[in-house]
């Protein structure tokens, strides 16, 4: 979009000879004056959509290329669509990203327990109505119209909900728990929950509950279990559920928060002071972190993923939770500074975005509610100047603070905001993500029965690196989800074990340099200095 009076040759000439020629842009639309919002910013709304925007490059050659053609022109609606055009360029955005890809695991929630005893399966799929019923976000799907999607709430008998039932050997039981942990959502479609009861023997089952994040978040998968729960106690002897009526359901929430926070018109508004932070909070920040990788990044991101679990020793854990309540963090802080410190040691720089998720449920009334409450925040951790362990914890909480008061912006609000260069091959904003849980584990207990955990190994990642931390009355419990795209499962293993002995060196002497720490070997060294760039 121009303001001014340069041929579309000319403004073609002179982009061509500053940037790359897949950063060239493939339509070119002149204006009088750009449109703006009431507080002056570019109203990109409002900006008049190209008519026919390939860039008139190569056609497809092959019947794949082909068929990819027609699925992005289809998804952005344009007549044809060149090999050599960029997605995002055309128009298309992370809605449109997630349509074209289809459906996949990569948000799927899983919940597995086996079940020892006399299983009353009508029962159990009469509770787990009850459930949907009681829980709308459960029995809504999100169909597009006019490019926008809207929320469409169904009854429970035209929700299509069934459980499913299957024999399953106890050699194969887990593969099946697997297998259904898997299952692919069309969220225009089918409600975003599935159950599926798998007969081991006469007294022996697994069940697999999979809720799409869409739906709902670590959080809500406590309510749902003790829902569960509840409603099978009752229907075991004849009777429905004698829960309280929730205050609100999830549709309301979402309607609340637009009221609250207002227009992104206002520049008064909640919404419009918070993005103004983050404009400047996040001013200047990589885009992409310089990590270990194993092999170059593909164009397109395969979310296929591994996991590293691990378990901190009860004095690292003691040493962690001191350190915090001597410097008046928390714990979650403490772990953050030794994660950018890691990362920044391994040669990702010293100014480290770190991804992690909020709850977001800011009312008591939300507490027993299912539904996708978790925002994303992006911490910007500084490294800078080698400074001791305490002073880091420090840096982060003052930032943290900070990033905490201004948590309600969504995440896909603020990427559309910020504008970054957007790409299939990784998550915007940040790769590298933190999460810290202290709330309990959600635990079906179902009337007469015996249950325990049935555990589906996770096989997706979303972003590169992501450090999940529990915190549990034993101690802290551990796991590195991994993307296979750029690592090895040798890699990730490494990673781990470099992690805990930071974290020991750093208890034991909080104010050293966290460039000084040793947390390798020595058959190890070489390798760490080549991917930090030294030697």
């Amino acid at each position: 979009y121009v303001v001014g009076d340069a041929s579309e040759s000319e403004l073609r000439e002179y982009v061509g000879e500053r940037l790359p020629q897949y950063m060239v842009p493939s339509a070119v639309i002149t204006l009088d004056a750009l449109p703006l919002t009431v507080n002056g910013k570019l109203d990109r709304k409002a900006l008049p959509a190209p008519e026919y925007v390939s860039g008139g490059g190569r056609g497809p050659a092959t019947v794949q290329e082909e068929i990819l053609c027609q699925a992005f022109a289809e998804i952005l609606r344009l007549p044809a669509v060149g090999v050599d055009d960029d997605f995002f360029a055309l128009g298309g955005h992370s809605l449109l990203a997630t349509r074209l890809v289809g459906p996949s695991a990569t948000y799927n929630i899983p919940i597995g327990v086996r079940l020892t005893g006399a299983l009353d399966q009508h029962a159990l799929e009469d509770a787990l109505r009850d459930v949907l019923e009681r829980h709308e976000v459960l029995r809504t799907v999100f169909a597009v119209a006019d490019g926008e999607p809207y929320q469409r709430i169904l009854p429970v008998e035209e929700s299509g909900f069934a459980l499913t039932v299957t024999d399953v050997s106890p050699e194969d039981v887990d593969a099946a728990v697997a297998e259904a942990a898997r299952c692919a959502f069309d969220l225009a479609e089918e409600i975003p929950v599935r159950a599926r009861l798998f007969q081991v023997g006469r007294d022996e089952h697994v069940l697999m509950l999979v809720v799409h994040h869409i739906a709902g978040d670590g959080w809500s998968m406590g309510p749902l279990a003790r829902d569960v729960s509840m409603a099978y106690g009752a229907r075991c002897v004849g009777r429905a559920p004698g829960w309280a009526p929730l205050p609100v359901q999830y549709a309301d929430y979402v309607l609340w928060q637009q009221e609250v926070f207002g227009s992104e018109e206002d520049p008064q508004s909640v919404l419009s002071r918070q993005v103004e932070f983050w404009r400047e909070a996040l001013a200047g920040a990589p885009e992409e972190l310089t990590l270990p990788f194993d092999r170059t990044r593909p164009a397109v991101a395969s979310h296929r993923g591994g996991r590293v679990r691990f378990v901190l020793p009860a004095e690292v854990h003691q040493g962690l939770t001191g350190l915090a309540r001597e410097s008046g963090a928390s714990l979650f802080m403490v772990v953050q500074a030794a994660w950018a410190a890691l990362l920044t040691r391994l040669g990702a720089g010293t100014d480290v975005p770190i991804g992690s998720p909020i709850a977001g449920r800011t009312d008591q009334s939300l507490d027993d509610l299912v539904g996708m409450f978790v925002n994303m925040l992006v911490l910007r951790t500084d490294t800078s100047g080698d400074p001791s362990f305490r002073e880091l914890i420090a840096r982060v909480k003052e930032s943290d603070l900070a990033a905490f008061a201004h948590q309600d912006v969504p995440f896909e609000r603020l990427v559309e905001e910020l504008n970054p260069t957007r790409s299939m091959a990784r998550h915007p904003l940040f790769q590298v993500v933190l999460s810290f849980q202290n709330n309990r584990p959600a635990r079906l207990e179902m009337a007469g029965l015996r249950g325990s955990a049935a555990h589906a190994q996770s096989t997706t990642a979303k972003y590169d690196l992501a450090l999940y931390m529990e915190e549990r009355e034993e101690g802290i419990a551990g796991a590195l989800e991994y993307a296979l795209d750029v690592f090895d499962a040798g890699t990730a293993e490494r990673l781990v074990g470099w992690f805990g002995r930071l974290l020991e060196g750093l208890v034991a002497d909080p104010d050293v340099r966290v460039g000084g720490v040793e947390f390798v070997g020595e058959g190890e060294r070489g390798l760490v200095l080549g991917w930090a760039g030294v030697g």
